[in-house]
Parts: C-alpha cells; sequence; structure tokens
C-alpha cells in the first residue's frame, strides 16, 4: 500500500464508527444502497483523477484493524460495545463487489468526466466506505484538475484561525475529514491547530474539543469527537417506514447501544427540526447533553431550541449544548456564539472545510481554489428508499415521491435562506 492515501481505518469520522458499533448490535442483516452525489456540478473530474481514484478504491480492500487501534479504541471510546470490538479485529471492505464506480463524459467538455459512485452490500459490511471515498475523490481533483495552489501558509493560516477562535473563548473540533483537499492538507492544520493550542496551553487546552479525525485524534493526543450523523435516521426510517416515530426510534437504538449516559449530541434535521422536537422530551432531552445545527438559518434556529428546552422543558439557562456544525468559518463561529450567549445555550463548534479546503490560486491571491461539495448518502435501504428533508431546501436527497410523500405525512413546512447555496457552499 505504499501509494495508499488511506492507510488506516482510524482515517475517518468517529460517528462512522459509533454508527458502525450501533448497526453491528441492532442492524446486522439489513442491506444498503449508497449513492455519491457531487452538489457543486460545475466542478468534475478529468480521465487521469478517475484512474487514480479506482486504483485508491482498490487499495481500500487491503486496510485491517491493527490490535494497537481496537486497543486505542477501546481506551478512548469505552461506550463502544466489547462485542463490536471483536468484530472488527477481522473486518475487511471488499471493493471489488461492494463499489461500482462509473464516468460519463461531460457534453461539450474536454476530458470532464460526471463521476458516479454505489457502494451495496450489508449495512454493517459498507458504512465505512463513506468518509475514505469522499476524501479521495476531493483529494483526486485538486490532484489533477485544479492544480492552481500550494501548501505553503498552510499551517501558519490554520494557527492563526485557531488563536483567533481561542481569543473569543470558542470551544471548538475540528471537521474536516471529508473534503479536504488531501490528506497532507489535514495533517498541516492539525499542527496548526495545535501549535496555536501551544501558545497559552492552560486556557487553550480546554477549548481544542478535538478532532472528528480518529487517525489524527491518536497522532496528535487529541480527543476524537463526534456521535451520529444523518444516516442513522434515514436508515431506521426507511427500515420501519415509520416516519412519525423515526426520531424516537433512532434515539431508543442509540441509546440502546451506549446507554443514556453516552448518549451525545442530538442531530435534529434528518426530517426537519420542526418535527424532531416533537419526540424530544424526557427521558430523551435528559440524557442528550444538546443538539447539533447543521441545515438552515443559525439563528432562528439557535431560537428555536432555547425556546424548546428554556419555555417548553423548563430547564435551566446554559445546562444545553448547542453544536453548530453547518459550512463555518472563524467570523460565523464568533457570531453565532453570541447568540447562543444571548438565547442561554452553551455553544461549541465543529468546523470543517474552511478548515481543511481554504486554499487561493496560487496564479491569483485574491481567488479563492474553491472547494467540491459532495456527500455520500443512503439510497435504499432493505430495498426501500431512503431520504432526508433537513431544514433548507438544497439539502433534500432522495426519491422525490417519498420526500413529498414524508413532507405531507409530517406536517413539513418548505424553508430557504440565504445561506443554502450548496453549488457554491465556500466560494465565499
Amino acid at each position: 500500500m505504499t501509494d495508499s492515501v488511506i492507510t488506516s481505518f482510524l482515517d475517518t469520522d468517529l460517528y462512522k464508527l459509533t454508527m458502525h458499533a450501533a448497526v453491528f448490535s441492532s442492524f446486522a442483516d439489513i442491506e444498503v444502497v449508497y449513492k455519491y452525489t457531487n452538489r457543486s456540478a460545475q466542478l468534475n473530474l478529468n480521465a487521469e483523477a478517475i484512474e487514480w481514484l479506482k486504483q485508491q478504491f482498490g487499495y481500500l480492500g487491503q486496510l485491517k484493524f491493527t490490535e494497537e487501534e481496537i486497543e486505542y479504541l477501546r481506551k478512548q471510546i469505552p461506550s463502544l460495545p466489547q462485542d463490536y470490538l471483536d468484530f472488527i479485529k477481522h473486518f475487511k471492505l471488499y471493493p471489488e463487489r461492494q463499489l461500482s464506480v462509473t464516468a460519463e463524459k461531460v457534453a461539450g467538455k474536454e476530458d470532464q468526466y460526471n463521476l458516479n459512485v454505489l457502494v451495496q452490500g450489508k449495512w454493517v459490511d459498507t458504512i465505512l466506505y463513506e468518509i475514505p471515498l469522499l476524501a479521495l475523490i476531493s483529494e483526486s481533483y485538486f490532484k489533477f484538475v485544479d492544480v492552481d495552489w500550494e501548501y505553503e501558509g498552510q499551517l501558519e493560516k490554520a494557527q492563526a484561525k485557531a488563536k483567533k477562535l481561542f481569543e473569543n473563548s470558542i470551544k471548538f473540533s475540528e471537521f474536516g475529514t471529508r473534503r479536504r483537499r488531501s490528506k497532507k492538507t489535514q495533517d498541516l492544520v492539525m499542527q496548526g491547530i495545535v501549535k496555536a493550542v501551544a501558545e497559552n496551553p492552560d486556557v487553550y487546552t480546554k477549548l481544542l474539543l478535538g478532532t472528528s479525525n480518529v487517525h489524527f485524534a491518536k497522532e496528535f493526543n487529541v480527543k476524537p469527537i463526534g456521535t451520529v450523523a444523518h444516516e442513522w435516521v434515514m436508515g431506521i426510517a426507511a427500515i420501519t417506514n415509520d416516519y412519525i416515530n423515526a426520531n424516537k426510534n433512532a434515539m431508543d437504538y442509540w441509546i440502546k447501544t451506549f446507554g443514556p449516559e453516552n448518549a451525545g449530541l442530538a442531530l435534529t434535521d434528518t426530517f426537519g427540526t420542526d418535527d424532531f422536537l416533537k419526540s424530544f422530551h424526557p427521558p430523551y432531552s435528559n440524557a442528550y447533553v444538546g443538539v447539533r445545527q447543521d441545515s438552515g438559518d443559525p439563528v432562528e434556529y439557535t431560537k428555536k431550541i432555547a425556546h424548546h428546552y428554556y419555555d417548553v422543558l423548563r430547564l435551566p439557562k446554559f445546562s444545553k449544548i448547542i453544536c453548530y456544525s453547518d459550512s463555518l468559518n472563524v467570523e460565523k463561529a464568533i457570531d453565532y456564539a453570541h447568540v447562543a450567549r444571548e438565547y442561554g445555550l452553551l455553544a461549541t463548534f465543529g468546523i470543517g472545510t474552511n478548515f481543511t479546503n481554504d486554499f487561493q490560486r496560487k496564479s491569483e491571491r485574491t481567488i479563492k481554489s474553491e472547494p467540491m461539495n459532495i456527500v455520500i448518502k443512503l439510497l435504499e435501504i432493505n430495498g426501500n428508499h431512503a431520504i432526508k428533508i433537513s431544514d433548507n431546501l438544497g439539502k433534500n436527497m432522495g426519491d422525490p415521491e417519498t420526500v413529498e410523500r414524508v413532507k405531507q405525512e409530517l406536517g413539513y413546512v418548505e424553508k430557504k435562506w440565504s445561506g443554502d447555496n450548496e453549488a457554491h457552499r465556500w466560494s465565499a
């Protein structure tokens, strides 16, 4: 694997491993299909990138969890069930039969291709593909298509961003694996963040919550951070075809796996936050330490969550966390921290692409080298359509008829806001 970019199963977001454990515990025989989507459809790959990707995807079949890695997981995430840790000792991916990778030439464009990727198999066998595939696709684009950039200054840029966050008492974690420019970029970013901590370790150590990337958490001796993704709620809703109780069912299965004391942050927007809050009462609102905001208007979301916690549930102010994680940068984090404080919530932040894919063109420093906005989501589960509605139109995903049916069923109200341009999510 000397040419392989992904050399460890730990080079992924922590919530893929926690969800893997939950799937193993409750849904070991469920069949799934995942589909890759490029929301920034104006950014396409060339033939060289696609050939490189096919080779890199093949290398994923050589990955194994080492004894050292499993021991690390046991110590760092003690809520992981022992039978799951035993299971991953022999876990492997089989890309030759689990991945379908094709490319279609873009009409009228020389050497530009749309990439099509499907992942198929049992949920427990395929759930760990998402993050490595996305990281590799992003890296291929900036290795072979957009090459007008350089690494110089990346460490210092990350250090400066982290320092500004620390100076504003912002608690944050690095969330940038899935859309990183390259693995090397994420390494430089982590070096920069750790250097910023060293400038005032007594204070700043408490403000750096960690990184979602388990490999880099291990390498830099920081905490691996993360709980759950939309996939969990999407999957359970599609398996049961019970969208009215989807959020409640998802929380029940999660708590069954990890215990109420390890519930973590609740992700509210899979089928719209309004619907989620109908289920978010005791014991769930007590078990979960807070919520994660990932779509829609963050200020309106903050008001809604504060109202639910403090006016509806009558909890004391500053007893619950709100984690902002949607397309953040330093300035937005500082602004939203003020909003959270105004409404009595403890703010944390997951900042990803603005750390690991923030580059200017080498030839013209005033122009941004734009990141790809790419996702891999469940398409089908046990033959049923899997969908996501979220809190704004741009992030709706899945079979249109099923989306419309579920919107009607849940009484979902369509919303748009000024920050929902998915094609150019980080172009500003």
